[in-house]
Formats: C-alpha cells, sequence, structure tokens
C-alpha cells in the first residue's frame, strides 16, 4: 500500500512542487485548494496518470473549520500533512481592516490547527507520521508592511515546536521550513525593480525555486525521527 501525503494550498507554486515530488516516489495524494478547483483538478489527473498513484482533488476555504472535516470525511490513512496554504497582505497596519487580518491570520495559522487536530489520530493510530509546516522567514524576525503575515507565520513556528513535543513520544515528527524569496505568484505581485533589489540582498544572488522547497520537505519526511520540533530556513542566506 502506498503511503498517503494531504497537501493544503496544492494547486500552484510550491504546493503544486510538493505533490509533483511525492507523487514521483509513489505517495498517494489528497490535495487541497481555496478555489482554483479546476487547476487542481487538472494537476491530480496528470499526476495519476504519470505516477501511477490516487490523487484526490477538494476545494474550499482552509481557513473554515468544515472544510477540513469534509476533507477528513474521506480519509482513513495519513501518513505525511503537509500545511502549505497561505495568503499575504501588504500594508500598513493601521490601513488593515480586520476583515483581511482576520483572513490571513485563518488561513496561515487556523488552517493548521484544523487539518493537524483531524490528520493526528490517523498518525496516533500508527505511532507514525509526519507534519510540515510551510513557513516564513518573515515569521523569524518580522517584516514591515507585513504584520498579520509575520504573525500568522511566527504563530506557525511556535505551533510547530510546541506540537512536536507533544507528539515526539508517539513518533510523529513535526517541522517547519521557513522560506525565503520563493519564485510564486505571491512573490511575483512585486515589481521587477523591486525584486532585484531583494536579490542584491541575498548571499544565492536569486529566488529559491518551489521545487526546493519540495525537494526539503521530501527529505525532511523520509529521513531522521531523531529530528523534530525545528524550524529549518531556506532563503539563500538572505534572512538566516
Amino acid at each position: 500500500m502506498n503511503k498517503k501525503a494531504l497537501i493544503t494550498g496544492a494547486s500552484r507554486g510550491i504546493g503544486s512542487a510538493l505533490a509533483q515530488v511525492f507523487a514521483s516516489h509513489g505517495y498517494d495524494l489528497i490535495l487541497v485548494c481555496r478555489q482554483s478547483g479546476e487547476e487542481l483538478s487538472g494537476l491530480a489527473s496528470r499526476l495519476s496518470k504519470r505516477y501511477g498513484i490516487s490523487a484526490e482533488a477538494f476545494t474550499g476555504d482552509v481557513s473554515v473549520y468544515k472544510t477540513a472535516e469534509t476533507v477528513f470525511e474521506r480519509v482513513d490513512d495519513l501518513d505525511v500533512l503537509i500545511n502549505n496554504a497561505g495568503i499575504a497582505y501588504s500594508g500598513l497596519l493601521q490601513d488593515m481592516s480586520p476583515r483581511d487580518w482576520d483572513r490571513v491570520i485563518g488561513t496561515n495559522l487556523n488552517a493548521a490547527f484544523y487539518f493537524s487536530r483531524l490528520a493526528i489520530p490517523l498518525m496516533l493510530r500508527k505511532k507514525s507520521g509526519r507534519i510540515i509546516n510551510i513557513s516564513s522567514v518573515w515569521g523569524n524576525s518580522g517584516a514591515s508592511m507585513e504584520v498579520a503575515y509575520s504573525a500568522s507565520k511566527g504563530g506557525l513556528n511556535a505551533f510547530t515546536k510546541a506540537l512536536a513535543k507533544e507528539l515526539a513520544p508517539s513518533n510523529i515528527q513535526v517541522n517547519a521550513v521557513a522560506c525565503g524569496l520563493i519564485d510564486t505568484d505571491m512573490n511575483n505581485t512585486y515589481s521587477r525593480e523591486e525584486l532585484d533589489a531583494i536579490i542584491e540582498e541575498i548571499p544565492a544572488n536569486r529566488m529559491g525555486q518551489p521545487s526546493e522547497v519540495a525537494e526539503l520537505v521530501y527529505t525532511l519526511c523520509e529521513n531522521n525521527t531523531y529530528l523534530t520540533g525545528q524550524i529549518i530556513t531556506l532563503d539563500g542566506g538572505w534572512v538566516g
């Protein structure tokens, strides 16, 4: 029987790259996204045909607990949960509406709680599992004009460390990858000039690729059960 991985925010960018890597290694997939249902279904179909794995696609707002409940009604076994869904907001805090704040916190932090809460019993049943949270360097250091995003990712980091301690006795490892500037739609909202200015600050002198995040996550899921509760920074030496 194939191992099974659930990936949120799976329709594009890092999520799509994660689906590709895990499918290529024989994992069956449960893929979730907020609104790109047709795109997600197409990805699931392509991966299923190419690698001979099972891939189910679900569309729903992960900041709503009912979405997680609906997904897990169809999941009776799980080896890996990757909480990847995330949105950004750029602007001064005093100009941010409470609704926008709730949307960022709900998608980036609350969803990790919702999906982890329902995944853990399946992992406890077999005393094995991996939970990987996709975080950000701004969760480590904070970013001006991105207070809500920084707060959500900082919370996700603390969530990772605390949950790892809770689940370690049950052989379930919980880690996070704090990403720097990755070549995704979220970061393509910057102008070319803005991107060039940021890249000049990065010792590696380039953006990271979604595939690099995905390969690191796969490695975390397949090796070293003593590694847990860690926030692993992947940023080309930028923030540290």
